[in-house]
């Protein structure tokens, strides 16, 4: 299975040379093979989201490497990256634009990575490409194509950003605690829907999660950071056959200290 993306060494240090001197991420070593969908888990302060917005370029790295597709994209802008890196947040108005029409934000994302500027309206046969992929998140919002977007419920609006972030096929998706923001029964749903277009897309995925539960639920793959570190990369027979107890036992034989469940849960 071919490689899509590729840490080296990555450190990420906060406030250097003060005494709030804050060491995020220590060395970081990770690979992912194409198809890979990675559950992230870890305490406050793990570097979990340091980690994506690292890779995702809002947070130039200090040292290391950090290679997409056999091209070093260490110190490229977010910009250069947008084109291959997609990225859902946490709160669902982040991935959207408030004022414009849902098929008027999907017509913006099918441009992702391209140096165009915007024109009002929407072509035919994107207006029935658009309706076809809503119709997939069997949501009915495939007739709300002229509402505007900031009109939706949060849920509706996480569904089509997800959409969104997958209309161009991207490389590698970031998911960042984005069901984090829901209500538990909306965030089922977004997480089945997340499920399905990465299975389906064979997509490459990285997904923070607050929850440890969903982490062993949801993809092939588990890592734990802890203290800017990989403590824990489980996968395959190993992963399926996790539960919350267990991981907390093999965190504590990897690490040698103790960490309350909470610690992950609401982190």
């Amino acid at each position: 299975m071919s490689q899509v993306l590729k840490i080296k060494n990555l450190h990420q240090t906060f406030e250097r040379g003060t005494v709030n001197e804050n060491r995020v991420l220590r060395g970081v070593e990770l690979e992912l093979a194409a198809g890979d969908f990675v559950t992230i888990i870890g305490s406050n302060g793990a570097g979990k989201s340091t980690l994506l917005n690292s890779i995702a370029g809002t947070l130039p790295i200090q040292a290391g490497q950090i290679i997409l597709k056999d091209q070093d994209i260490s110190k490229l802008p977010v910009t250069k990256r947008a084109k291959n890196i997609s990225r859902v947040f946490q709160d669902p108005k982040m991935g959207t634009a408030v004022r414009l029409t849902v098929e008027e934000n999907l017509a913006l994302a099918m441009k992702r990575g391209q140096h165009r500027g915007f024109r009002a309206g929407v072509k035919r046969q994107d207006r029935k490409y658009f309706k076809e992929q809503l119709a997939q998140l069997d949501l009915n919002l495939e007739n709300r194509l002229e509402t505007e977007i900031g009109l939706l419920s949060g849920g509706q609006r996480q569904a089509i950003t997800l959409l969104m972030a997958t209309l161009q096929r991207p490389d590698l998706i970031l998911l960042d605690e984005h069901t984090a923001a829901l209500d538990p029964q909306t965030s089922i749903t977004v997480m089945q829907l997340t499920e399905k277009l990465i299975s389906e897309q064979k997509l490459t995925a990285f997904m923070v999660t607050h929850n440890m539960e969903d982490a062993i639920r949801y993809g092939n793959r588990l890592i734990m950071l802890h203290q800017g570190r990989v403590a824990i990369d489980l996968a395959g027979a190993e992963k399926q056959n996790l539960t919350v107890s267990k991981l907390m036992e093999l965190f504590q034989k990897q690490v040698g200290n103790g960490l309350k469940d909470d610690a992950l849960l609401l982190g």
